[in-house]
């Protein structure tokens, strides 16, 4: 897939945010746990995707109410849906200095079209050694979905079907995208968010 960055400054998906606070203690906190110098950029990206995807839990995935938007919020409360996930991972990298942004999908929000549609979060980074953005999906394996780390092939959780109508957008975003945040703000259980509420196109 061909992608398209929102930005051609890469310091631009370096940035702090609202939602990206990793100048949080509890953000500091992980960081220091995750990585030391000594590392490559590659390491540390493969330790915080895995950390993200398997130790914070995917509110769907274990019908919690809670809804969490700020990455600091989402590490204290280890759950959140994939928009929360992706502040996650990206205020982690962009506290070590790599580059990473948002990408989107639109996907069937269960099973069938007649079962509506949602719109998907998952991260792009940039790996300077390799000079090319990879996508990773952190929001959390279970049966049928098996998305991993690799710089050689993209293993996301999800591959859209465009016969059904999804859509794989190719824009890394630097921020997470308002109506994605919107929704964050607007509802205070996640289950019902889940079902009923997810933007459905960007």
């Amino acid at each position: 897939m061909n992608f398209l960055c929102e930005s051609n400054e890469l310091s631009d998906y370096l940035r702090e945010l609202q939602e990206v606070n990793y100048s949080h203690a509890t953000i500091q906190g992980k960081a220091a746990e995750l990585f030391n110098p000594n590392q490559s950029d590659v390491e540390k990206v493969n330790l915080a995707f895995e950390f993200v995807r398997d130790e914070i839990s995917h509110s769907w995935d274990v019908q919690g109410e809670l809804v969490t938007r700020i990455a600091s919020d989402v590490l204290e409360a280890k759950e959140g849906i994939c928009y929360a996930k992706s502040n996650l991972l990206a205020a982690l990298l962009r506290s070590q200095g790599i580059p990473t942004g948002f990408c989107y999908q639109r996907l069937m929000l269960f099973d069938t079209p007649e079962k509506g549609y949602c719109i998907h979060a998952l991260n792009a980074v940039f790996f300077k050694t390799l000079n090319k953005w990879i996508r990773l999906d952190a929001r959390g394996n279970k049966e049928g979905i098996d998305a991993q780390f690799s710089v050689n092939e993209e293993k996301i959780a999800f591959h859209t079907q465009e016969e059904f109508d999804e859509i794989d957008y190719p824009i890394i975003y630097s921020e997470p995208h308002p109506k994605t945040m919107a929704v964050l703000r607007e509802h205070s259980n996640a289950v019902e968010m889940y079902t009923y509420y997810l933007p459905e196109c960007l």
